[in-house]
């Protein structure tokens, strides 16, 4: 197993890979210092491939009891919702019955910085998938595109959420954790020898999605937030529900029927952005518990 990096060395690389990520995904123009950006890109993109490779080879044991026909593998995949890492984490339960109003605008605001836009991640991921897969990123695109009505486009619920918060999301507040869950979909996305591991990743969201959500969404409506502010929250509770459910019939069994082969890379996916949940969530629960603390010495 790769060496555990120090943390500051996690934030240090992180950071830089989300700014990179944020500059490359942009809009751009013609320039004439194309060759020295490819440059730069290349450099970064071996930092990603790294990383990529470190967190891949902690996962591919577990991934490898996957293997088998199709209706075994979404069996498999489907228990990740249970026995998957990071799944049934005390931390959203404190957030659904327990977490003060500024704790959960910190949670909050760690979410929307990590968040790598999952229609983007869709788009890329489809790319020359067989037709029956295709047509499911299809409908699942023209959800996240709220229908073609832009009030109702995921994307811009979540950036309502955190405009009528008033949250501050950036890059240099966000702890690594969540900086490298970003990093992880975008780098899967958008690479294509790991198109299968993306189809894996997004899959597992879609599973494992709506029991958090939930509870986040509970949390928000104790605390006195708005139906506006939950938004987001409340509506992924139930879509992602059936979106795990047609991502299964008509992505993974499918790709997995045609070669078993690609179930151990799809595996291997979804067990990667499990572990990086997982990260977020022991991180998010180590400051709820230094919040505590701080609030309990403050008031002696």
């Amino acid at each position: 197993m790769p060496a555990q990096k120090t943390p500051e060395t996690n934030t240090s690389l992180h950071r830089r890979l989300a700014r990179f990520n944020a500059e490359r995904l942009k809009l751009g123009i013609p320039s004439p210092r194309w060759q020295d950006e490819l440059a730069r890109e290349h450099e970064y993109r071996l930092l990603e491939g790294r990383f990529l490779e470190d967190l891949r080879a902690t996962v591919q044991v577990t991934a490898a009891g996957s293997a088998g026909n199709a209706d075994h593998f979404v069996s498999w995949f489907e228990q990740l919702a249970h026995t998957g890492p990071g799944q049934n984490h005390a931390l959203f339960d404190r957030l659904a019955q327990e977490a003060t109003l500024p704790q959960m605008r910190w949670f909050l605001t760690q979410e929307a910085a990590g968040e790598a836009g999952f229609e983007d991640l869709l788009a890329y991921t489809q790319v020359k998938l067989p037709p029956r897969p295709k047509l499911e990123c299809a409908r699942n695109f023209w959800d996240e595109m709220g229908h073609g009505k832009q009030s109702a486009m995921h994307g811009q619920m979540l950036e309502h959420m955190v405009g009528e918060l008033g949250l501050r999301p950036s890059i240099d507040t966000t702890v690594w954790e969540s900086l490298a869950l970003a990093n992880t979909m975008v780098g899967l996305a958008t690479t294509r020898r790991y198109g299968y591991h993306a189809v894996g990743a997004l899959g597992v969201i879609e599973l494992t999605a709506p029991g958090r959500v939930k509870q986040v969404a509970a949390g928000m409506r104790r605390l006195g937030l708005s139906g506006r502010a939950r938004a987001y929250f409340d509506l992924h509770a139930a879509l992602d529900v059936s979106h795990a459910r047609a991502w299964l019939r008509e992505v993974i069994h499918p790709l997995v029927a045609a070669d078993p082969a690609c179930g151990q890379f799809i595996a291997e996916g979804a067990l990667m952005r499990l572990v990086c949940g997982e990260r977020c969530f022991a991180r998010y629960g180590a400051h709820l518990d230094e919040a505590l603390h701080a609030e309990e010495v403050a008031a002696c």
